[in-house]
């Protein structure tokens, strides 16, 4: 299995849409309903939504390829200004990870997680910080493994339905 992560521009937003479409209903679909999916899906990941977020400083979309198929995602926020809040210039933010559901369980997620944790020490980053929602108990599970430890929590809207992400911290030192 040849495993490479490469950084995903505006070229590629096409492909981007699509993943997040698939791996966003992959994880979230059961526990959501139809109409609040639905919302969410078009707001969040609308080809001019995505082009937007591509384009910000200080924010970078990395693809996770397996045997030269797109098998995931991870975005992060590197600059305090690009973080959807504002934990401190010593912070690092992982936006989005997302595994396709047939790659899952093959140690994706933490070589991206590996990735996330060199770019930070390449800024002079001091702590990597990422939301969760509460419900998503696998995710939890495997951020702590790696680490991770929550201090905090907030909002997150699925449509009209308010549901709480857990923020959780990982200290590099």
């Amino acid at each position: 299995m040849t495993i490479r992560i490469e950084i995903c521009t505006i070229e590629h937003v096409c492909e981007l849409q699509e993943i997040s479409y698939e791996t966003f209903n992959e994880t979230f679909k059961a526990q959501n309903s139809p109409e609040n999916m639905k919302a969410y899906l078009e707001k969040a990941f609308n080809r001019e939504q995505l082009e937007t977020e591509l384009s910000v400083a200080g924010s970078q979309f990395l693809f996770i390829y397996v045997n030269h198929k797109v098998a995931g995602y991870m975005k992060v926020n590197i600059n305090n200004d690009a973080q959807s809040e504002k934990m401190g210039v010593e912070s690092l933010e992982i936006e989005r990870v997302y595994i396709k559901k047939e790659f899952q369980k093959h140690g994706l997620g933490k070589v991206l997680l590996h990735k996330a944790i060199e770019m930070a020490t390449e800024h002079h980053k001091t702590n990597i910080w990422l939301g969760v929602w509460e419900k998503n108990e696998n995710a939890i599970a495997f951020y702590e493994k790696m680490g991770f430890v929550q201090t905090g929590a907030h909002a997150f809207y699925m449509g009209d339905e308010e549901q709480i992400d857990f923020i959780m911290t990982k200290t590099l030192l």
